[in-house]
């Protein structure tokens, strides 16, 4: 409970210095009259550019140049998925919060991901990891049922926030992983391992904690409404 806790605390005080960071630039897209919809479609927009990369990647002979595209697919999602948190500061700093634009936030949330679990999940089927392909595959369906427990238990009144590997956590986990993956498959002549390793495995690591984190809330919405 207690390392439950400090993360959290770690977390949220990273979250604020990124706020910090990012609401000058923010202000700026208010004054030009960018809305938080546009900010979350250009997100939505970036994801489905990685996993286009990823495809595309496919289409090349050579094992480094499959990389590099896996590299900047990895760098892709990165820069992009900043936008999910710019579309919720426009919205409250520009004083532009709507129920729909929530709605349209979390929706397209999840196309990002299915999206980038998507082309990953082709790019190791195509190249010859079926086993990374399924797991990978898993790291979908776990993605998604974690956002659909909560969205779920909302519906029946109840905060359902907890488990380790939400949206901020995968989205990490990976855009870090394609991109290490990239550049370790690129730049190194004789790897002591196989650069698809980081890939693979950190898709397990989703695969395993996200699949957790879905059944965790599900225990805890039949807790709360047992209580009731």
């Amino acid at each position: 409970m207690e390392l439950k806790k400090n993360f959290k605390k770690m977390r949220d005080g990273l979250q604020q210095l990124i706020y910090k960071v990012i609401n000058p630039f923010v202000y700026g897209m208010i004054k030009i009259g960018i809305t938080p919809n546009m900010v979350t479609t250009i997100g939505f927009l970036g994801n489905v550019l990685a996993a286009a990369m990823m495809v595309y990647a496919t289409t090349k002979e050579t094992a480094a140049e499959q990389f590099y595209w896996v590299a900047w697919s990895g760098a892709t999602i990165i820069i992009f998925s900043l936008f999910d948190m710019l579309d919720g500061q426009v919205a409250r700093l520009g004083n532009m919060v709507s129920k729909f634009g929530a709605m349209y936030d979390s929706v397209l949330d999840r196309y990002c991901e299915l999206f980038t679990l998507g082309g990953i999940t082709y790019f190791l089927m195509a190249t010859g990891y079926e086993i990374g392909a399924i797991i990978t595959f898993l790291a979908m369906i776990g993605s998604v049922m974690v956002s659909y427990v909560r969205a779920r238990a909302e519906g029946l009144d109840i905060e359902c926030k907890i488990g380790f590997m939400q949206r901020p956590e995968r989205v990490v986990v990976t855009s870090l992983s394609a991109l290490g993956c990239g550049i370790y498959g690129c730049n190194v002549i004789q790897p002591a391992f196989d650069p698809m390793l980081i890939l693979i495995v950190a898709m397990g690591i989703i695969a395993v904690f996200a699949n957790i984190t879905a059944f965790a809330r599900i225990a805890h919405c039949k807790g709360q409404l047992t209580k009731k």
